[in-house]
């Protein structure tokens, strides 16, 4: 079985690809200049990493997926994912990016906002496009976090690189809102598609086997990270995929309880919850009354 490499340190890396270490929490990849090649090999992340291939030159395997990698994506990791990549033979990797550790944003305002850039979770078939604009912005971030790791550390290095970086995070994002809008078509098709399991959901005896339908479910049907599926939602709906859900359960909870003669309870209990309490308290937030005041409404 293939030796899973914990690449808890940026020293480690580079040492791998023959690269030398300017700062023990960052490094600026470029990987043009590597003089090791390994060929196959699976990290189990304990770095945030981040980098635009410049060509194809193999292939990356998340979880149970093929990453959609080819020339001009970024893709995007964080602690704890688990990565393999095979090389294709004779050829060398040209990428540029970025590592750093946890410990180099503690403290900072990336550190405080970094479980808001979301794209960190994303998995397969989610690789970020770039135009050729894009890329030079990309570019020139990583230029100036380079900048500041050739200067000797200051007081002030720790601050201004992490500030590039959150600066380049951020460009990530709006290149992501981009390409959520380019893509509008397959994102339509992934809504009506989660439309359609949202019904077969509920139409099936699953509220009672499974409890109340979550967000990973769904992203799993269609192939997402659930924080992908939950962006292209908002994206296309302004609700949160959890408030998508949410609504469907209304929906059909109204319909089940003027259709029927069944108890609240008993309603709860179809749908999914555990306690019938949590029905009355989400209705109540959602429609402004209880499910009962809104059976004794309907015969008014």
């Amino acid at each position: 079985m293939e030796e899973v490499i914990k690449l808890n340190s940026v020293d480690l890396y580079n040492k791998l690809y023959g690269l030398e270490t300017l700062h023990p929490l960052v490094a600026v990849i470029d990987l043009s200049k590597a003089t090791k090649y390994p060929t196959h090999f699976t990290f189990n992340y304990g770095l945030y990493a981040l980098f635009l291939k410049q060509t194809k030159c193999g292939d990356l395997r998340y979880g149970r997926q093929m990453y959609d990698y080819q020339e001009g994506t970024v893709t995007s990791f964080a602690p704890g994912q688990v990565v393999e990549v095979k090389m294709t033979d004779g050829t060398r990797p040209l990428s540029h990016g970025i590592l750093f550790h946890p410990d180099l944003i503690r403290g900072t305002s990336l550190g405080q906002n970094i479980k808001h850039y979301s794209f960190f979770s994303y998995d397969s078939n989610e690789a970020l496009h770039l135009s050729d604009e894009e890329k030079k912005i990309f570019q020139d971030c990583l230029d100036k976090v380079q900048i500041e790791l050739s200067r000797p550390i200051d007081q002030h290095s720790k601050r201004l690189i992490s500030r590039n970086i959150e600066l380049l995070l951020d460009y990530c994002m709006r290149f992501y809102e981009r390409q959520f809008v380019t893509r509008s078509k397959v994102n339509r098709d992934v809504l009506v598609r989660f439309e359609e399991l949202l019904e077969i959901y509920f139409q099936s005896d699953k509220p009672q086997t499974e409890g109340l339908p979550t967000v990973k479910y769904f992203a799993d049907k269609v192939n997402l990270s659930p924080n992908y599926f939950g962006d292209l939602i908002k994206k296309e709906t302004s609700q949160t995929a959890q408030e998508y859900i949410q609504g469907k359960l209304i929906n059909v909870a109204k319909e089940k309880i003027l259709a029927s003669q069944k108890t609240v309870s008993e309603i709860a209990y179809e749908l999914g919850f555990q306690y019938p309490q949590h029905l009355n308290r989400l209705f109540k937030k959602r429609v402004g009354c209880t499910p009962n005041e809104f059976r004794l409404q309907s015969y008014l």
